[in-house]
C-alpha cells in the first residue's frame, strides 16, 4: 500500500491537462493497457461473483462458451467498434454521441450511463468490504458512538478513502502505472497460490465433490446440466449477442477505450488481454472448487466445521450463499498464502474501484455538465471538477452499499444494471461508427425503447420476484434485440443525408499528422488476413499474436464440436468427463499462468518505461478537453488562439 500511495504521488508531476487526467495523453502501449485494465478483474468483487457462478455450474459454461471462441477472436483481431472509437478522438462515449448525433442526445445518454454506472458500482465496495471482513477474522458487527453497525460499512469507508486517494492524485496517468504494478505483483503471488492449492487437494477429492450432484445438474458434464437454473447454455448463448452488441458500451473502463497511442495499439491491446486472461483464471477456478471440496468433502470435515457454523451463523440468505466459498477459503488457506491472496484482493480492489470512480466520475462532468458550456473550463477549473464528482461517487457508493439488500447473484446485478444504458445504447454505438445512415432519430429511438423495456423488466423482477419469467440476462437480450430493430428502422424512415464517416473517423484529408507518425506499417500487402481483420498496420509480430491467438479458439471450437458429436452417439461417462477439465481446465490455465507471467512483466515495465517518455515530450493542446463544437472537437477546429502548454 506504501508503494502505491509513493506511485500515485510521483505519477501526479506528468498530469499537464484534462486529457491527460481522463486518459493518459492517449499515449499508452499495447502491455501496460493489457496488463493494467485486467486488474479490475482482480478485486474482491470480481472473485465473489466468478466463486457464485462456479459453484452453481461448475465446469459446464466453459464448454458451451467454446462455440462462439473463433466469433470472439476475430471480433478482438477486427478491432470490432474499439479501433473506430479510438479513431474518433473522443474522450468519453457520450462525446462521440454528441459528434455523431446532437447534444442532447450526449446530455441524455451521458446521464444514463452514469446513473446506471452508479447502481452497478454500488454493491461493489460493499461485496469487497464484506469478503474481506470474513477473510481477515473480524467480528460481524462493532460497536461506534453508542451504535453497533456491520463491521464491513466503516471497512468499507476506509477502503475507499485510500482508493479514492490514489484516484485523485493523477487521474488514469497514476491508475494505469499502479494498475501495471499490481497487475505484475499479482502474477506472482497467483503462482504462489496455485503451487499451494495443489500441495493440499488432489485432483480425486475435487472430483469427488463435483461428481456428487442430482441428475441434470451436474458440474462436469454439460449434457446432464439442462437443469441448472440462470447459469446454463442459454446464459451462454444470449452471452455471445450481448457480448457483440454491447462491445465497448459499458464504461466502467471507460478511461482506457480511449489511452492508447493509436487505433491499432488500442486493438492489439484487446488481443493482449485475451493472452493474459487464459492464465489468470487459474486462480479463481483452483480457489473455487478447491472450497467446494473443503466444505463438502469427508476428508476436510473436521477441519471446515468452524467454517460451516460461521456460515450458517449469515442471516441473510443471498449473502450466506454469496459469502459461503470465500468464507471456506479464510479457514481453508495456511498463513502466507493467505496474505499472498489478502495482497490480490486489496490491489485488485484499488485499482478496479479506483477505475470505476475515474470512469463514473468523469461521465457526470464531461457528459452532463460541460456540455452546457459556452466557453472552455481552465484546465485546473476542469480537472478540479473530475476529482469532486470522483469524491461524490465513492460517497454515493459508500451509502448505497450500506443500506441496499442484495437479493440477486452479483452478475445477475451487473447484468441488469449494465443493460439499463446498453440495451439501447449498443444500438446507437454499432450504427454511429459502422453506418453512415444512422440518424439522431434512429438513436433517440433505439436508446428509449432499450433502456425503457429493461428498466420495465427490472422493476418487474423486483416486485413480482420468481413470478417474473425473466431472468437479469433474458430481460437484457430481448430489450437490445427491439433496440436493433428500432434504430434501424427509424433511421431509414429519417435519413435526408449520409454522415462524413472520414471526418468523424479521422480518415484522408482528415488525419492527425501527430498520431500517423506512431502507426506501424507492414512490409507486404495483407491479402487472406483481411478475411479474419488484419489490415495495413499488422506487422509480422502482430499477425503472429493475432493469428496464433485465432487457432487456439478455433482448437476448442473443434473439440467442443467433435465433443458434442461424440456424446450425442456415445456419452462420455463422468470419470472421463473429470479427467477431461482436470487437464483442459486445470492444467494448461495453470502452464499459462507461468508464460503470461514471464511475458507480460516483461512487456508491462517495458511500456511503462516508453510511457513516460512519452508523457515527457507530449505537448498537450488545451482545448482537448471532451466539448464539441458543430459535430467536431473543439481541439480540431482551425483557430487564430490556439495553445499548447509543454
Amino acid at each position: 500500500m506504501a508503494l502505491l500511495v509513493w506511485v500515485g504521488w510521483y505519477t501526479r508531476r506528468y498530469m499537464k491537462g484534462v486529457s491527460d487526467f481522463l486518459s493518459g495523453g492517449r499515449l499508452a502501449g499495447r502491455y501496460l493497457l493489457a496488463v493494467a485494465r485486467g486488474e479490475q478483474a482482480a478485486g474482491a468483487a470480481p472473485f465473489v461473483s466468478n466463486f457464485e457462478m462456479i459453484s452453481m455450474s461448475g465446469f459446464v459454461l466453459t464448454w458451451w462458451g467454446w462455440m462462439s471462441a473463433p466469433i470472439w477472436m476475430i471480433v478482438a483481431i477486427s478491432g470490432w467498434v474499439i479501433y473506430r472509437f479510438r479513431e474518433t478522438r473522443a474522450l468519453t462515449l457520450a462525446q462521440f454521441f454528441e459528434i455523431r448525433y446532437s447534444k442532447s442526445f450526449r446530455i441524455f445518454s451521458g446521464f444514463l450511463g452514469f446513473a446506471a454506472g452508479m447502481a452497478n458500482f454500488g454493491i461493489i465496495p460493499a461485496v469487497g468490504a464484506r469478503f474481506l471482513t470474513f477473510f481477515l477474522g473480524f467480528p460481524q458487527t462493532i460497536h461506534l458512538f453508542a451504535l453497533e453497525v456491520p463491521t464491513y460499512i466503516p471497512l468499507m469507508a476506509v477502503l475507499s478513502a485510500l482508493t479514492l486517494a490514489l484516484t485523485l492524485s493523477g487521474g488514469l496517468i497514476s491508475l494505469m502505472i499502479t494498475n501495471c504494478l499490481e497487475g505484475i505483483i499479482s502474477q506472482v503471488l497467483f503462482l504462489v497460490i496455485i503451487f499451494a492449492l495443489l500441495w493440499m487437494f488432489h485432483w480425486s477429492q475435487i472430483s469427488e465433490v463435483l461428481t456428487n450432484r442430482p441428475p441434470g445438474k451436474s458440474l462436469l458434464n454439460p449434457f446432464d446440466s439442462f437443469s441448472l437454473k440462470d447459469f446454463n447454455i442459454w446464459f451462454c448463448l444470449m452471452g455471445i449477442f450481448a457480448g457483440f452488441y454491447r462491445t465497448m458500451a459499458w464504461q466502467n473502463q471507460g478511461s482506457y477505450n480511449a489511452a492508447a497511442i493509436t487505433a491499432h495499439e488500442s486493438r492489439m491491446g484487446g488481443i493482449m488481454s485475451n493472452w493474459r486472461s487464459m492464465g489468470n483464471g487459474a486462480v479463481i477456478t483452483l480457489l473455487a472448487v478447491c472450497a467446494m471440496t473443503y466444505l463438502a468433502h469427508p476428508d476436510f470435515a473436521a477441519q471446515s466445521t468452524v467454517a460451516k457454523t460461521e456460515i450458517h451463523q449469515v442471516s441473510q440468505s443471498q449473502i450466506q450463499e454469496q459469502m459461503s466459498l470465500p468464507i471456506a477459503i479464510t479457514y481453508m488457506l495456511p498463513i502466507g498464502v493467505k496474505g499472498a491472496l489478502c495482497v490480490v484482493l486489496l490491489m485488485g480492489m484499488f485499482g478496479g474501484d479506483g477505475t470505476h470512480l475515474l470512469s463514473w466520475g468523469s461521465i457526470f462532468i464531461q457528459d452532463v455538465v460541460l456540455p452546457f458550456r459556452k466557453t472552455p473550463f481552465t484546465p485546473e477549473e476542469h480537472v478540479r471538477l473530475l476529482r469532486g464528482s470522483m469524491i461524490g461517487v465513492a460517497l454515493f457508493s459508500v451509502i448505497f452499499g450500506s443500506l441496499f439488500r442484495q437479493t440477486e447473484y452479483i452478475a445477475m446485478w451487473f447484468a441488469v444494471t449494465e443493460a439499463i444504458f446498453v440495451g439501447g445504447a449498443g444500438a446507437a454505438i454499432i450504427g454511429g461508427l459502422y453506418w453512415k445512415k444512422g440518424t439522431t432519430a434512429g438513436a433517440w429511438a433505439g436508446m428509449i425503447t432499450g433502456s425503457g423495456l429493461v428498466t420495465g423488466g427490472i422493476l418487474a423482477r423486483q416486485f413480482l420476484g420468481d413470478g417474473f419469467p425473466l431472468n437479469g440476462t433474458q430481460i437484457g437480450f430481448f430489450g437490445s434485440l427491439l433496440a436493433v430493430l428500432v434504430y434501424i428502422v427509424v433511421s431509414l424512415l429519417t435519413c435526408r443525408e449520409d454522415f462524413n464517416m472520414d471526418r468523424l473517423l479521422h480518415r484522408g484529408t482528415y488525419a492527425i499528422k501527430q498520431e500517423m507518425e506512431f502507426e506501424t506499417k507492414a512490409p507486404r500487402a495483407v491479402t487472406w488476413g483481411k478475411l479474419v481483420g488484419f489490415d495495413e498496420h499488422f506487422t509480422l509480430g502482430d499477425k503472429w499474436l493475432a493469428g496464433g491467438l485465432l487457432g487456439w479458439s478455433i482448437l476448442w471450437f473443434v473439440v467442443f464440436a467433435t465433443g458434442t458429436i461424440w456424446n450425442l452417439l456415445a456419452p462420455w461417462p463422468i470419470g472421463v468427463w473429470s479427467t477431461f477439465w482436470y487437464i483442459v481446465a486445470i492444467g494448461l490455465p495453470i502452464f499459462f499462468a507461468f508464460v503470461t507471467g514471464i511475458w507480460f512483466t516483461w512487456g508491462g515495465l517495458r511500456d511503462m518505461r516508453v510511457f513516460f517518455q512519452r508523457l515527457k515530450q507530449e505537448r498537450v493542446n488545451v482545448l482537448d478537453n471532451g466539448m464539441v463544437v458543430r459535430h467536431q472537437n473543439l481541439a480540431e477546429i482551425p483557430t487564430t488562439h490556439s495553445e499548447t502548454i509543454t
